[in-house]
Parts: C-alpha cells; sequence; structure tokens
C-alpha cells in the first residue's frame, strides 16, 4: 500500500485480539496490561482525569514510554521520554549504540509538580537521571544528571508542603557491593542537585526484608510515605513505611503479598489518589519469559495503612475504578501496518538509534538494513537493530508479511523471539539461492552460537538490473507462536516458541521444533524483525516488512 496522505496525530481506540483487560461489565481482569512494563510508576496529571505511566526501559531506544489512561484499566502509548540513552551527553550517546543490556534506565517515577511532570530515575553506572515536560504527549527535555555516581537505582524525589525536596533512593549491589538499604536525602528545590547527605532510613539485611528497592515517596495526613518492595523479585511482597520525618525512623507493615492467589511476587508499582476519592496501586509480578506484567490493585487506608488488594492479598477480578465518564476500551498496540511515516510506538530498537538501522518508506513498509556483524561473531546478542516489541500475552501468534532483498552472501533476514535464549527464522543468501533457515540459540549472553536448520531453499525471482546481483523481490510470510500449557500459573509458566512459513500468506508450514522462551537481561523475551550481515566491505541488504498482525492461536 503507497501512502497517499499523512497524518501525526494519534491513532484511533485500538482492542488487543490477544489480551484486554476490561471486561464490559464495569469489571477488570488482572493483569491490567499483559507486558514487559517492568517497574511502573504512575502519577495523576494536571486535570485529575488522566493518569500517566511509565516504566524501566533499559538499554532499549526510545527510552522511557510513556503510556496514558482515564480508567487506570484501558492503556495506550502515547509516547517515549527519551529519544535516545543519553541525548546531549555524545560520549554516552555513543555508548549506549551498541547494546549495552541491563544497563541504562532502571525502575523511574513520574510526579506531576508546578506544572511539571517529573521523570526521575537511576542508571546504576552513570547516576541519577531527570527530565521533565509540560505535556507527557511532547518532546520531553534533555535530561539531566542530577546526582553522578555508580550504584544509585530506584529513585523518587517528594516535595514536602513548604516547597523542600527529598529524593529517596535503593542501592545496586552489583555496582555498589551492598544493597538492601534506603536512603533520602534532601535536593534543591527545583530538584535538580543535592544540597544534603544521605540518611539510611531502612536496613532490610538480615531480614526477611532483603532485596528492599524500588521505594516510592509519598505524604499523607502528616505521615511520610515509603512504599517498596522486599523480600526479592519473583516470590517477595509490598512494604509500607511511615514517618514523622522524611529521614524516619520508619515504622513498617507488609501491605500486599501472594496468599494463596497464583499471582506470585505482587509488588513494586505507585499508588494513586484519585478525585473521586479512591485510592489504587499499579504493581508488577515477575512472569519470568514474559517479564514484568502490570497489575492493578484497590487501596484500603482505613486501618491507617494502605492495606492493598483484598485483604492484603492481589486480585484477578475487580469493579474498575469511579471516573466522570464511560471511556472506550484500548490497549496497547501490538500489530502494524507500517503505513505511518513515524515508527509506531510498541516498537524499540536494542540500542540508541541509527538512520542505518531502517526508516519507514512511502510505500507502506519499514524498511531494516543488515547490521555488519562484528569479526568472529557468534551470535545476535551484539546487534543494536533488532526492531522489537514486548510479548503481548500468554498467548498469542505473529504473522508477519515481508520482502528481503539481498546484495551479497551470508545477508539475512526475517523474525525473531529475542532473549537470553532466542530462535529466528530468516531468509538467507547464499550463491545465488537463498535458504530459509531457523536459527536456535542457548545462552546468547554466554557468547553461545547458534545452531541452525535449513528449512527450504528458494530462489531469486528476478536478476536486479541495475547491478546484476540477484535479490529476492516476491512476498514471504514468516509467523511464530507462542503456546503455553501452564498459561496463567505462577512465574507465568513455560512459554514454548515455534515457527511457520508461506509463500501465498494463506497455506502455513510449520518448521523447526518448539523452543522454551526466555527473558533477556532484566527484560522479558521480545519479538520482530532482524536484519544481519556477515561482510564488512559489501552494500547492505534489507527487509521490507509490509505488516506484522498479533492474532490469537485460535484465529487461523
Amino acid at each position: 500500500m503507497v501512502l497517499t496522505a499523512v497524518t501525526l496525530t494519534a491513532s484511533a481506540q485500538y482492542k488487543s485480539q490477544v489480551w484486554s483487560p476490561d471486561n464490559g461489565d464495569g469489571t477488570y481482569t488482572n493483569p491490567v496490561i499483559n507486558a514487559d512494563y517492568s517497574d511502573p510508576d504512575v502519577c495523576v496529571g494536571a486535570s485529575g482525569d488522566d493518569y500517566y505511566m511509565t516504566a524501566s526501559s533499559f538499554q532499549c531506544a526510545p527510552g522511557l514510554p510513556i503510556l496514558h489512561s482515564k480508567d487506570l484499566v484501558n492503556w495506550e502509548i502515547i509516547n517515549y521520554a527519551l529519544t535516545s540513552l543519553y541525548e546531549g551527553d555524545a560520549e554516552l550517546e555513543q555508548h549506549f549504540s551498541t547494546p549495552q543490556h541491563g544497563a541504562g534506565v532502571w525502575a523511574p517515577s513520574i510526579r506531576y509538580h508546578n506544572g511539571w511532570y517529573y521523570i526521575y530515575w537511576g542508571d546504576p553506572d552513570y547516576g541519577v537521571y531527570m527530565v521533565r515536560t509540560q505535556d507527557p504527549a511532547a518532546k520531553w527535555e534533555k535530561p539531566v544528571c542530577v546526582i553522578r555516581g555508580k550504584g544509585y537505582i530506584d529513585t523518587t524525589p517528594l516535595w514536602d508542603d513548604d516547597g523542600r525536596c527529598y529524593l529517596v533512593n535503593g542501592w545496586a549491589n552489583s555496582r555498589s557491593k551492598f544493597a538492601s538499604v534506603l536512603t533520602v536525602r534532601e535536593m534543591s528545590a527545583d530538584g535538580t542537585r543535592p544540597i544534603g547527605q544521605p540518611v539510611i532510613v531502612f536496613d532490610g539485611n538480615g531480614t526477611a526484608n532483603r532485596t528492599c528497592e524500588g521505594p516510592k515517596f509519598y505524604k499523607r495526613d502528616g505521615w511520610y510515605w515509603i512504599l517498596c518492595p522486599a523480600g526479592g523479585v519473583p516470590e517477595g511482597f509490598q512494604l509500607a513505611m511511615r514517618s514523622k520525618s522524611p529521614y524516619g525512623p520508619y515504622e513498617h507493615k507488609i501491605v500486599l503479598q501472594q496468599g494463596k492467589t497464583n499471582i506470585n511476587g505482587p509488588h513494586q508499582g505507585g499508588w494513586v489518589h484519585t478525585k473521586y476519592g479512591e485510592d489504587w496501586f499499579l504493581h508488577f509480578q515477575d512472569k519470568e519469559a514474559y517479564g514484568r506484567v502490570v497489575h492493578l490493585n484497590p487501596v484500603d487506608w482505613s486501618t491507617g495503612w494502605p492495606i492493598m488488594g483484598k485483604k492484603g492479598t492481589p486480585v484477578t477480578t475487580y469493579k474498575k475504578p469511579i471516573t466522570n465518564n464511560q471511556y472506550p476500551i484500548t490497549n496497547p498496540v501490538e500489530s502494524d501496518e507500517f503505513n505511518s511515516p513515524v515508527l509506531g510506538k510498541q516498537w524499540s530498537w536494542h540500542a540508541n538509534y541509527d538512520e542505518k538501522f531502517g526508516v519507514p518508506t512511502a510505500f507502506g513498509t519499514f524498511r531494516i538494513y543488515t547490521y555488519k556483524l562484528s569479526d568472529g561473531w557468534k551470535n545476535f546478542w551484539e546487534v543494536p537493530n533488532l526492531l522489537l516489541q514486548k510479548t503481548p500475552a500468554d498467548e498469542f501468534m505473529a504473522t508477519a508479511k515481508l520482502r528481503f532483498t539481498s546484495k551479497a552472501d551470508g545477508q539475512m533476514g526475517g523474525i525473531i523471539m529475542m532473549g537470553h535464549n532466542y530462535q529466528a527464522l530468516v531468509v538467507r543468501r547464499e550463491g545465488k539461492e537463498f535458504k530459509l533457515v531457523i536459527l536456535t540459540c542457548q545462552d546468547a549472553d554466554r557468547g553461545k552460537a547458534a545452531q541452525e536448520e535449513v528449512i527450504a531453499t528458494l530462489k531469486p525471482t528476478a536478476e536486479d538490473k541495475i547491478d546484476y546481483k540477484p535479490g529476492i523481490h516476491e512476498d514471504i510470510y514468516l509467523r511464530l507462536k507462542v503456546t503455553n500449557a501452564e498459561a496463567g500459573v505462577a512465574h507465568g509458566g513455560k512459554p514454548k516458541v515455534s515457527f511457520a512459513w508461506s509463500q501465498n500468506g494463506k497455506k502455513f508450514t510449520d518448521c523447526g521444533g518448539q523452543y522454551q522462551m526466555k527473558e533477556g537481561k532484566w527484560i522479558g523475551a521480545k519479538f520482530g524483525f532482524i536484519a544481519v550481515e556477515t561482510n564488512p566491505k559489501v552494500d547492505r541488504g534489507w527487509v521490507d516488512a509490509d505488516w506484522i498482525r498479533i492474532e490469537p492461536l485460535t484465529q487461523r
């Protein structure tokens, strides 16, 4: 399809075919986002009827996704606060131009204060950063380094009633060589620099509250509150702490834990008090290969403590929050027809974007150029131009229509499910032919080489009359399926990935075996497109992605 008109306005509401939490009867079913929005935080917007969420994005770019909702149940991706890591700092922009798995943006917090929206986060290698804007859907200012140094993570500001500003943070043992403590310090009133020394206000070492991290800072009825997870990521719980001073000492209580539910480790998120007098807590559940998905639980303050869910255990289905209107069902976009001159907001690269990674076309496709692999490469862990999105459900099917054009041997392109383990279905140039190949890699992060299985031999459609190098110009349809016999169990069960292909988009042939999906470094497995090559001297080839459609397994 050729683009005949262009609009950059927000798209119409998108309803997922594979996971939508709104039951249409005034109730919702958790998770409200069944995708890897790790370490979510939320704030109420200026109007009181808008909610904005952000989440960890680590090394991926663009970073710091901005999601918007009118009812805390139906969410859409509207923006990113970071175009790149870290825009305006040439040295760090270059550093993050290659994949820095698990580094970058950790556990952000989002706040609205005096007409501005702020996001703070800790980069464990470089320090505490902040970005701000007056419109979350518009351009955010370039990041400011608030505190430089190693080990700072999980930062949240609190502007007090008298205008003073405080910052709470956790510590990354991998960098600081200590953890499970929370510190508070005073900041300048504009939140741009520290003016006080840190004070340890909570210590979980040697107790059941080990791995206390991810603190969020609030004030309510004269009490300073720190909400934080403890007890470990997969099986931990949510703590609430209160004190009459920002510097403590804090008394604490468990306010949310798994109990007899199948929702493991319910913790780390953000509390909101709505203009309608209700209180809610958005938090994650670690589902391993799927990443950390987002749940919504009610909060009851009647005891003086924020008891979450149903008497301290998470709810599965519950009545929706009160709003001033009935809003349409809408979910984060997954499918993409690639008919826009800008990349869809569901996509991110595995490193800072370079225009040689890929660009939209005027022909209703997105072009991804082959990335030149390093000498002695072992697998795709090094590839920055992986164009990927989060898995949207426990089970689903993704079908892509694409066209691969090659200029030299060794160039390949197709679809991939990427994590510590990965599997890809690619078309690869070999002489004057093309091979359809499945590449499977265990422990990609440890430098293990991929194993391959040749599925079919494809002939080039025609000779390129300009430079006489063959290219495959016919369309091919590649599909991946995620199945899970244990869907719904704690930790997400054991999802499997399998592939199929077609030359006409109607009759698909299954290929390869099932592969165990596995998460990446601090992120869930992600799927999308890959285009790479092994020869540093030849012209790049490319994949033209016409569309990708996310459907239930029972759709076809």
